[in-house]
């Protein structure tokens, strides 16, 4: 028996089993990539508005004391109170959740007979100070560096500033 070597049965170019396995390892790898860059794109934070930069609210004048007003780009509430103002984050600080005001339910604050916030996630609930009065939240609501320049508002969101409690000292007088 003899065996016959053809050299006309080199084949030329890419096998067809290697080039199916490349294109099936590029697909999937493809379709990865294109997943972590969806993933990222939703979930990378955006700067929107101004928040996390300064923000001018207003003059001292236009907010009449004591009064709630909610800045909605810079996510804070702007407190005018007899003992000056503050900017108070919106974000509980238990689990993060937005704390809307509630103007129209009853409080056992002294400057108003009604008003106050209200976590709708696990019911915590803070005066128009935003210290915490009820519920599991461990300290008051968060607030930003509040500035007055030439007589008007100016409110830093970049850095949040946590307190143990309220203090008069801790509003800005006009």
């Amino acid at each position: 028996m003899s065996v016959v070597h053809r050299a006309d049965t080199v084949s030329r170019g890419v096998p067809r089993r290697l080039f199916l396995r490349l294109a099936l390892v590029g697909t999937v790898g493809l379709f990865l990539v294109e997943s972590a860059a969806a993933f990222l794109s939703f979930f990378w934070p955006r700067r929107t508005g101004t928040f996390g930069g300064k923000l001018t609210v207003g003059n001292v004048t236009d907010f009449q004391v004591p009064s709630i007003t909610r800045v909605v780009d810079g996510k804070f509430y702007l407190a005018a109170l007899p003992e000056g103002f503050l900017a108070l984050w919106q974000k509980c600080p238990h689990l993060g959740c937005t704390v809307p005001w509630r103007p129209d339910d009853p409080t056992e604050d002294k400057l108003a007979d009604k008003g106050r916030f209200n976590c709708p996630c696990h019911s915590s609930i803070y005066n128009r100070y935003g210290k915490n009065v009820a519920g599991p939240a461990p300290r008051p609501m968060d607030l930003f560096k509040l500035e007055i320049v030439d007589g008007k508002i100016v409110v830093d969101t970049g850095k949040p500033i946590e307190r143990a409690d309220w203090s008069p000292d801790q509003a800005v007088k006009p």
